[in-house]
């Protein structure tokens, strides 16, 4: 089912700039291919909607995600401290079978989810046949 809608990592372009000191983290990604469009979904706990930022320009999709400490990091005491809290950043190069002015996300539960719909060109078709 492979279309000109290909989604592939663009890990080689300049990193985002940070604005913020802190950790930042590559959200998990998984993108499902249906019938009439691409699926993006990122893992991205702590973040919610107004956290998140999803650009696209030139082909180019980028996510970015704020997360702010759930402690104030220099006055507190861990006895145990495994969970790290930072920003999330991923940027993807999208085929263009995709129709850009479609592209609609929502977030739940920190999972972001991106629909990338396919552009009505690369969509398959019936070709209807006439009797002659």
């Amino acid at each position: 089912m492979a279309t000109e809608t290909a989604i592939e990592k663009h890990e080689d372009v300049a990193p985002a700039e940070h604005i913020r000191a802190g950790r930042s983290f590559k959200a998990n990604v998984d993108i499902i291919e249906t019938e009439g469009e691409l699926l993006l979904v990122a893992d991205m706990p702590g973040a919610g909607a107004d956290d998140v930022d999803v650009h696209y320009e030139n082909g180019q999709l980028s996510i970015h995600g704020k997360v702010d400490p759930r402690q104030d990091e220099p006055s507190t005491s861990y006895l145990l401290h495994e969970y790290g809290v930072g920003d999330f950043h991923r940027t993807f190069q999208v085929g263009e079978g995709i129709d850009a002015a479609r592209i609609a996300a929502d977030m739940r539960n920190g999972v972001l989810t991106l629909h990338l719909p396919k552009a009505q060109e690369v969509l398959p078709r019936r070709i209807e046949v006439k009797n002659r």
